[in-house]
């Protein structure tokens, strides 16, 4: 059986966030950690240990060592990262590997070298990240994802329950929706996607 690529991801690094999603349909959880990479090994562990049972998704943001060897699914990379090339080399084929683009260009390279899925964004003004280039807006977004029909392309940045009915893509990625109420939020998210 073929599980379909989740249309929902989840950014985080608070193992409460993952606990609130961890079994829900159509989700993903992405461990993001900004400080050390010992850390984010001990979180993506605990991440694996909650989901794996539940059957949902674990990749892990910026860090394919880290990935590697806490048994995640993959990982999803950006810019700055290790190349999609070199992932996809360390994770093997059955790995999951997605990439950050903003460009038609950008998402068939980036699928050429092996991606999974994107990540494309800023789609809309945002603060959860510093240095952020400008939002692309859904005209931008729709242009990628119609670059590379049959590869999963998620709109991240400034996403809210009702900005996805503006966007022409499989999924949405996101970091401080999910905050407060997970379970609420992927609950909305899902029906604004249906």
């Amino acid at each position: 059986m073929v599980i379909p690529f989740p249309r929902i991801h989840v950014i985080t690094d608070d193992i409460d966030v993952v606990r609130g999603v961890a079994g829900l349909e159509d989700v993903a959880v992405q461990i993001r950690v900004k400080t050390t990479a010992a850390y984010a090994y001990a979180l993506a562990v605990e991440a694996v240990a909650i989901c794996r049972p539940a059957g949902t998704m674990v990749l892990v943001n910026d860090r394919v060592g880290v990935a590697l060897a806490a048994g995640a699914d993959g990982v999803h990379v950006g810019a700055d990262d290790l190349p999609v090339e070199a992932a996809r080399r360390v994770l093997g084929p059955g790995a999951v590997v997605g990439a950050t683009c903003r460009t038609p260009a950008g998402a068939r390279a980036a699928v050429a070298a092996g991606a999974s899925y994107l990540g494309v964004g800023p789609a809309f003004p945002t603060s959860t990240k510093d240095g952020l280039p400008p939002p692309l807006g859904p005209a931008a977004i729709a242009a990628v994802a119609d670059a590379v029909p049959g590869t999963p392309v998620l709109a991240i940045g400034g996403i809210t329950a009702d900005r996805v009915p503006l966007l022409a893509v499989h999924g949405i990625a996101a970091v401080a929706a999910f905050t407060a109420d997970p379970k609420g939020a992927a609950a909305e998210f899902l029906a604004a996607l249906r």
